[in-house]
């Protein structure tokens, strides 16, 4: 029988069988050639594989490889006294294949003198960070108006030969942009036209030092530190409009007063501004200080009474109180100041002992009108001028003093606990003028 006549009565065979199985007789050959066909295929399949698997090369077993690595391994790292301490062969042989730990002996790891030496490294490569001083860092505060007034008032001078009218136009111009104003930049052109004139200003060079004494001049008239002796509690009343920083001026200060060992207790007198309570509660947690405060809407009057009696009760030395911060030019709030005073007075005598205006220094000559008003109204003593890093406005500090009297306690040149300072005019002058 050849091999066709055997594949016929195979294929027969599986048809007959797929009859028996219900397949009808017309699907029977065709089903019976695929049974035929997926057969053949897996045997191939199959024949593949096993040829593969006979003739793919053989790998050595793995233990070699490990026995042979341990062996100058062990020889290497066995120490000399080992050696020595061993009695005889049949020891050895008990401790001849330790675990890995076990292998190095101590001397293996590092001596103590590297261990020491690595210790050493960062502290040679990573020096401590130097503290940054009060000029530095009053220096960044007013970089931007530094850039602004004398960065300009040096490309002026740097570029002009003489002294002549286009050159103090110029500068006239640098000044007003400044925020000086015009009331006070035109006294200083006066007092520069009066040096030319006397002789004392030859080269526009000199004029740079000229302009640095007027402002320190001016500044320095205006200038007066917050006073807090002969009166105890001290109070101080915060006034300003929303947005100013007048809530975190307060916390700020509470912060510094209370570092210093003073008792301190905050009165939240914002009863109209939604979470002014809240965030003043807040502060005073941070500064460790008590917080008398109603309820929203209650009478900031009210507030004030009961933050004087508390302040008075517990002997504090200061009692700081936050006021309403609607638009300065509502009547009713600057009634509501009047009215605040008023219930202060009577139970503190000479209360409030400041009252502070907190102005938003990016503001220029909007923050003098504000100052103006509040100054006819509630009888403002003092200036803190709050964002005198974010502004190239600063020469807003120089027509506050000149053109209102009002001496400027406190700028604040940075967003930090510490970064709310004591106003020093020679300190502000030499850090605005400072070259390089």
């Amino acid at each position: 029988m050849n091999l066709m006549e055997w594949f016929s009565q195979l294929i027969k065979h599986l048809a007959d069988l797929l009859g028996a199985l219900g397949v009808p007789e017309a699907y029977r050959t065709i089903t019976a050639l695929g049974v035929v066909y997926i057969l053949a295929t897996l045997i191939v399949i199959g024949v593949i594989v096993g040829l593969w698997s006979l003739t793919r090369p053989k790998r050595k077993p793995p233990v070699e490889k490990p026995a042979a690595k341990e062996e100058p391994l062990e020889q290497e790292a066995a120490p000399p006294e080992a050696e020595e301490a061993a009695p005889s062969e049949e020891v050895s042989e008990e401790i001849e294949k330790p675990e890995a730990p076990e292998v190095y002996p101590p001397e293996v790891p590092l001596p103590p003198a590297e261990e020491e030496a690595v210790a050493e490294v960062p502290a040679e490569e990573v020096p401590a960070e130097r503290p940054i001083s009060l000029f530095e860092r009053m220096r960044t505060g007013l970089s931007k108006t530094q850039s602004a007034l004398v960065g300009r008032v040096d490309a002026l001078l740097g570029g002009r030969q003489k002294i002549d009218e286009d050159l103090l136009e110029d500068l006239e111009e640098i000044l007003i942009t400044a925020d000086f104003g015009m009331k006070t930049t035109q006294e200083f052109i006066q007092a520069l036209e009066q040096r030319i004139e006397k002789g004392k200003a030859t080269d526009p060079a000199a004029l740079r030092d000229i302009l640095r004494e007027e402002i320190r001049a001016r500044l320095q008239a205006e200038a007066g530190p917050l006073d807090l002796a002969g009166n105890s509690p001290f109070v101080l009343m915060v006034v300003g409009v929303n947005g100013v920083g007048k809530t975190t001026t307060i916390g700020k200060l509470a912060h510094q007063f209370a570092s210093q060992g003073k008792r301190v207790i905050l009165g939240a007198g914002d009863t109209f501004r939604a979470a002014a309570a809240e965030q003043l509660t807040v502060w005073g947690q941070r500064a460790g200080v008590e917080v008398i405060r109603h309820a929203e809407g209650a009478d900031p009057a009210a507030v004030a009474f009961d933050a004087a009696k508390a302040a008075v009760a517990r002997k504090a030395d200061i009692l700081i109180l936050d006021t309403a911060g609607r638009l300065h030019t509502k009547v009713n709030l600057m009634e509501e100041l009047k009215k605040i005073r008023r219930v202060l007075a009577r139970e503190i005598p000479g209360a409030p002992h400041e009252t502070l205006l907190v102005l938003d220094a990016t503001t220029g000559q909007n923050a003098l009108s504000q100052a103006r008003l509040f100054r006819e109204t509630v009888e403002v003593s003092g200036i803190a001028l709050t964002k005198l890093d974010g502004t190239a406005k600063g020469g807003i500090v120089v027509a506050i003093g000149a053109e209102l009297d009002l001496p400027v306690r406190f700028v604040g040149i940075g967003e930090g606990l510490e970064d709310l300072r004591p106003f020093d005019p020679d300190l502000f002058v030499d850090a605005l003028f400072q070259k390089g």
